[in-house]
């Protein structure tokens, strides 16, 4: 078996030369002339066949060129109907805040996770939620670990914690923002946020 004859360059620009006269002679900004109605061609192997094409740019502006209209100042967008302007929204300011004090907090276990909670709702490990003996449920309480500056904000859904010396018991996600879950416990500061 013999190895297919390698077209030539010649061969190679008329296929190309007729797949792009059979698109009507344009392709993407610029278009394609034949060599006669070239002044000047860069190839010595276009301008032996005055047939072949030969592309030119388009004397349309450059893609960079397309965009100089918009480096000036950053025009108001129009916004349809439903959207919604979040530069006209203003941030939820948390209200004052009670210091409750300091003390040991440790977190629910995965065992704990789909049981019903004092509140009747049931426990979920990945709700920033917690237990308290006294707060109100629905509370919002910003638990702080001193030791590395990590706070997270709890609500308040369980009675407890029932070991002595714990001030609160915080689901595993809640541990996990603390950095408390290798020690299973951390000693912590309280505030309750009023609003």
């Amino acid at each position: 078996m013999t190895a297919p004859k390698a077209h030539s360059l010649r061969t190679q620009l008329a296929f190309a030369a007729t797949a792009l006269l059979a698109l009507g002679g344009a392709v993407g900004a610029g278009h394609a002339q034949t060599a006669d109605s070239v002044a000047t061609a860069s190839s010595a192997a276009l301008t032996s066949n005055p047939s072949l094409p030969v592309f030119t740019p388009s004397a349309e502006p450059a893609f960079d060129q397309a965009f100089d209209h918009l480096d000036g100042a950053a025009a108001d967008p129009v916004l349809p109907p439903h959207a919604v302007d979040i530069t006209a929204i203003d941030p939820a300011v948390e209200g004052e805040a009670q210091s409750l004090g300091r003390g040991v907090a440790s977190y629910y276990g995965r065992r704990f996770a789909g049981r019903p909670t004092a509140s009747g709702e049931a426990f979920d490990p990945q709700d920033l939620t917690a237990a308290h003996r006294s707060l109100p449920f629905g509370s919002r309480v910003r638990v702080t670990n001193p030791h590395n500056g990590r706070s997270v904000v709890v609500r308040i859904n369980d009675r407890g914690p029932f070991v002595a010396g714990r001030l609160i018991d915080v689901s595993r996600i809640a541990a996990e923002q603390l950095g408390m879950i290798q020690s299973g416990h951390a000693t912590v500061e309280l505030e309750l946020l009023n609003g």
